[in-house]
C-alpha cells in the first residue's frame, strides 16, 4: 500500500526511481540486498517492507521481528555501504498509548505490542546501522492499494445496516497518497533523525473515522460507539496515539479528512 504510492510521488517529484517488490528482493537476504543497492547504486533508500499484522504478530513475534527489526538494520546497513541515506517508516505502536496528549519525537517510548516491540528494534537498527537515517512514525494508515479500515467499513456497509465501532482509541488517519509525498521530500533532505508523520486535522476516534468515511461515500450505515473491552483483540490498542511534532523542520500533511476525500477521487471507478 505505501510502496505503491511512494512510487507515485517519486514521479511526481520528477526523481528517477526503482521499486524492487517482494519477489525482486529478500530484505532478510543481506547478500542479495548488497548486490541489489551495487547494481542500482541508489542515493536514498525507502524500506517499505513490514510485517503489519498487529494481531498476527502476537503468535509470531519471532517473525515480525526478523523483518521489521533485523531485515530494517539490514537495509539501513546495506545502504551505508554504498553511501546512500535510509528512510525507515515506524509506527505510533512504539508508544504505550497514556500519555493524553500528542506524542512527540524526544518522548520515552514503551511498546505493549509484539508488533510495537517489532518496530521499535527497526528503529534502533537503522540507527545503528546508518548515520544517514530517517526513522518516520506514523499512524492509521489507509490507501486504496492494501487493506485498511477504510476499506473494511466500506466491505461491512455492504452488509449490514447497523456497526458497532469502537470509540475510546483516538490517533490521526493518514492517507498513504499524502504521506508519501512526505516520505520522498523528506528522503531528499539533509534532516536525519525521527520524525513524526501523521495525517493533519483534529485528532479522533475509530467511530468518528467510521463517521467521516460514511459521510463522504454518502452511505446510510447507522454506527454506535463501543469501547475497546466490547471489542477484544489479540494485541492490545494504544488508548490514545497521536502524533506530533517538535521538530522545527517538521513536514505537516493534509487534514485527514481531505486524505479521505483523495482516497475515494482514487478509488472511484472502483466505488
Amino acid at each position: 500500500m505505501l510502496g505503491r504510492d511512494v512510487l507515485a510521488a517519486t514521479d511526481r517529484a520528477g526523481d528517477d526511481v526503482v521499486g524492487l517488490t517482494r519477489a525482486d528482493l529478500d530484505v532478510t537476504d543481506s547478500a542479495a540486498v548488497i548486490r541489489a543497492f551495487e547494481a542500482h547504486r541508489p542515493d536514498a533508500v525507502i524500506n517499505c517492507a513490514a510485517y503489519t499484522d498487529v494481531d498476527g504478530a502476537e503468535a509470531d513475534e519471532a517473525a515480525a521481528t526478523e523483518l521489521n527489526g533485523r531485515a530494517a538494520g539490514t537495509v539501513a546497513e546495506g545502504a551505508a555501504a554504498i553511501g546512500a541515506s535510509v528512510l525507515q517508516p515506524s509506527t505510533d505502536y512504539v508508544f504505550d498509548g497514556d500519555k493524553g496528549s500528542p506524542y512527540v519525537e524526544s518522548d520515552p517510548t514503551g511498546p505493549h505490542t509484539a508488533y510495537g516491540r517489532s518496530k521499535l528494534a527497526g528503529e534502533h537498527a537503522v540507527a545503528a546501522a546508518n548515520d544517514r537515517h530517517f526513522v518516520v512514525r506514523t499512524s492509521w494508515l489507509f490507501g486504496v492499494a492494501g487493506k485498511n479500515f477504510v476499506d473494511a467499513m466500506l466491505g461491512l456497509a455492504r452488509e449490514r445496516d447497523e456497526l458497532k465501532v469502537v470509540d475510546d482509541q483516538i490517533g490521526r488517519p493518514t492517507y498513504t497518497g499524502h504521506l508519501a509525498d512526505g516520505l520522498v521530500r523528506l528522503a531528499s533532505s539533509e534532516a536525519y533523525g525521527i520524525h513524526h508523520l501523521a495525517g493533519g486535522g483534529e485528532e479522533c476516534s475509530w467511530f468518528a473515522f467510521a463517521g467521516e468515511i460514511f459521510r463522504q461515500a454518502e452511505l446510510d450505515v447507522r454506527t454506535v460507539p463501543c469501547t475497546t473491552e466490547e471489542f477484544p483483540r489479540p494485541a492490545p490498542r494504544p488508548a490514545y496515539s497521536v502524533l506530533g511534532s517538535e521538530r522545527p523542520d517538521a513536514i505537516r500533511l493534509p487534514d485527514w479528512r481531505e486524505g479521505l476525500a483523495a482516497y475515494f477521487a482514487e478509488r472511484e471507478p472502483v466505488r
